[in-house]
């Protein structure tokens, strides 16, 4: 599959997206026709053990894909005391063309959720430039009862935009965590909340927008 980086031989699914039309004064240019190449130097946390997630780069630049196949909090029945919350921080290089730099509209997230009555859980993440401040979490919150596929989406106003320093590497981070509460369900009972299909038809996706540099 081109344009990605396999992450322990997983299977990552492209997806080609096209972000909303921006205002022409913000600077935000059409992709740059030559690939990105994005690479994982670090892959840490509980939830996405080695080889359980994989990053791929859409054909036209717009977007990148995070799958996970290991992705999974759960509280109650025979789970572990320490399985109610899993994370995982994913270090990445970004390689873009010469002259170009990007930031991340938004993102996409997407997972299955069994939660019994009176449970709750919460879809958590934040992203930053290495050697910058984390941003502020962005929080999604499902309540029980509740067994179905879910999706959580996080924008940015093109105005907020945290953009790429031009001409000098920068690692980018993205932080998320799944969190599962038996709060008031039956005692005993299960449930869980998954991030991304175990299958691999359904992925996180990263929205781009691009920008030029200015000539130096």
């Amino acid at each position: 599959m081109a344009g990605g980086m396999l992450l322990g031989g997983a299977i990552a699914a492209l997806f080609a997206t096209a972000l909303p039309g921006s205002d022409p004064s913000s600077g935000i240019v059409d992709p740059p026709p030559d690939r990105i190449v994005i690479k994982v130097a670090t892959v840490n946390g509980s939830g996405c053990p080695q080889g359980t997630a994989a990053v791929a780069v859409s054909p036209d630049n717009t977007a990148f894909t995070v799958t996970y196949s290991d992705y999974l909090a759960q509280v109650g029945g025979s789970s572990d005391p320490t399985a109610f919350r899993k994370n995982c921080q994913l270090n990445l290089i970004v390689h873009v063309p010469q002259g170009f730099t990007y930031a991340i509209a938004s993102a996409d997230y997407r997972g299955f959720a069994a939660l019994q009555s009176g449970a709750n859980s919460t879809e958590k993440a934040s992203y930053y430039f290495q050697g910058s401040s984390s941003t502020a979490a962005i929080t999604h919150p499902f309540r029980g009862p509740y067994n179905d596929n879910w999706q959580a989406t996080d924008v940015t106003d093109w105005a907020q935009l945290v953009w790429a320093p031009c001409g000098v590497q920068r690692n980018f981070n993205i932080n998320t965590e799944l969190r599962v509460n038996a709060g008031t369900s039956t005692p005993g009972s299960t449930s869980f909340m998954t991030m991304d299909s175990t299958d691999g038809d359904i992925s996180t996706v990263y929205h781009l927008a691009w920008k030029e540099c200015p000539a130096s």
